[in-house]
């Protein structure tokens, strides 16, 4: 069972490395870099637990997560984790964003999203924080389809549970993945 923290080393660990550990190869690989260029000994069948390539629900032992943060420079993880507690890269905060909030919406109102590349809905908003698709270019969303969200947020993905489509409803769907939203805007409807 894997911590935030843990989370956070492994993903770090992998950012240093410049390369995803995702296969069998990947692990050994590492696990040899670790060793020769580091003098880090963490095994392939370790790290292909801690990083769920393979079934296992134990918590990581210290010194797998001590070696690991040694990789990063730390002298252990417990300094490791002092230092996501204090680092401004992983501090909560407010932002300003250029959003739209369902709240702030009265019923009919609409809405224009677009995002990479070239993708654009116009949205009737209908209440309960429920919009239908009026206008779609270049999307896997169509008009009429309908979605429920909280608000449209500008450069950050939208997550969907689900479109609703002719009464059905589909698997998540995530708009602006990379990148996220690049227009959000109340329009006037004339």
């Amino acid at each position: 069972m894997n911590t935030p923290e843990i989370e956070e080393l492994k993903h770090l660990v992998e950012e240093r490395y410049g390369k995803k550990l995702s296969t069998t190869t990947d692990f050994d690989e590492f696990s040899l870099m670790l060793q020769r260029r580091h003098e880090i000994a963490v095994s392939s069948s370790t790290l292909k637990r801690l990083y769920g390539y393979v079934g296992d629900s134990h918590k990581p032992r210290v010194q797998t997560l001590d070696s690991l943060a040694t990789y990063l420079k730390f002298k252990d993880y417990a300094e490791f984790v002092e230092w996501l507690k204090t680092s401004t890269r992983y501090n909560s905060s407010f932002f300003d964003a250029g959003q739209i909030v369902s709240s702030d919406l009265e019923h009919g109102e609409c809405v224009e999203i677009g995002w990479s590349p070239n993708r654009v809905l116009r949205l009737e908003y209908l209440g309960d924080s429920t919009y239908r698709v009026i206008e779609a270019q270049n999307s896997k969303i169509q008009v009429d389809d309908k979605f429920v969200t909280g608000c449209f947020i500008k450069n950050s993905p939208l997550y969907l549970p689900y479109i609703e489509r002719n009464g059905e409803r589909t698997a998540t769907f995530v708009a602006g993945r990379n990148g996220g939203l690049s227009i959000v805007r109340r329009i006037k409807v004339q």
